[in-house]
């Protein structure tokens, strides 16, 4: 089946947000009287869900801490880290590119959409896309898996039209759960290792490379090696 649709993961693949997310991770643990490790220490924490990053930073289950620490995160988030953010050189190009080419391009992004929207319009790429989907506040479609699914179903796209291309292991473990193709941003925070041991069909070092790569895996996932 042609490869009709990409979804774009945000994080890492359209935008560099290290700044945002790591001082506003430092802020939550700080307030609640935890050390706060350095920025670079805190890269790991880019691409997965909230929940599963302070679970991990706290070494807690306790869902009310948890909750907490996102609150906290999302009230310096959400007025000051939003914005400490850049677009990956080429980006723009590259959709204009890909929309060129008739191909329907949606964000699909961990983050909760309302703030995915506010990113997509700061950096004035609304056109550029049909769709942002991203997870509730409360953590529904978090986990990529799930928010794939739902973008299939509204989208009432089939999954073999489709390709997800994304920087970490979630985003191609999301792809492969719902049978389609991913392909590995290597530019963002993930590792080629990382990328190819859960299963991306092909390899992008830089966003110029996306079109080729995705002409590859509609010709049958080549996976390219860096």
């Amino acid at each position: 089946m042609p490869i009709t649709a990409i979804l774009f993961d945000l994080d890492g693949t359209l935008t560099d947000p290290k700044l945002g997310i790591t001082c506003s991770i430092q802020y939550a643990l700080s307030e609640l009287g935890y050390p706060s490790p350095a920025v670079d220490d805190l890269l790991w924490c880019i691409g997965p869900p909230l929940q599963q990053s302070f679970a991990t930073l706290l070494d807690t289950s306790d869902k009310v801490l948890i909750n907490r620490a996102i609150t906290l995160y999302r009230d310096r988030y959400a007025t000051i880290g939003l914005f400490e953010n850049s677009l990956y050189p080429q980006i723009v190009e590259t959709l204009e590119t890909l929309r060129a080419a008739g191909y329907q391009t949606l964000v699909a992004t961990s983050k909760p959409q309302v703030y995915a929207i506010r990113i997509v319009e700061h950096f004035k790429l609304s056109t550029l896309f049909d769709g942002v989907y991203g997870s509730g506040l409360d953590g529904t479609r978090s986990e990529k898996d799930a928010l794939i699914a739902h973008i299939l179903k509204t989208e009432q796209l089939a999954s073999g039209n489709a390709v997800m291309v994304g920087d970490r292991q979630h985003d191609m473990i999301g792809a492969k759960r719902n049978r389609m193709s991913a392909i590995g941003i290597t530019y963002g925070y993930g590792t080629v290792e990382e990328l190819t041991l859960h299963g991306a069909d092909g390899l992008a070092h830089s966003p110029v490379e996306i079109p080729t790569v995705l002409l590859e895996c509609d010709r049958g996932c080549v996976l390219r090696h860096g």
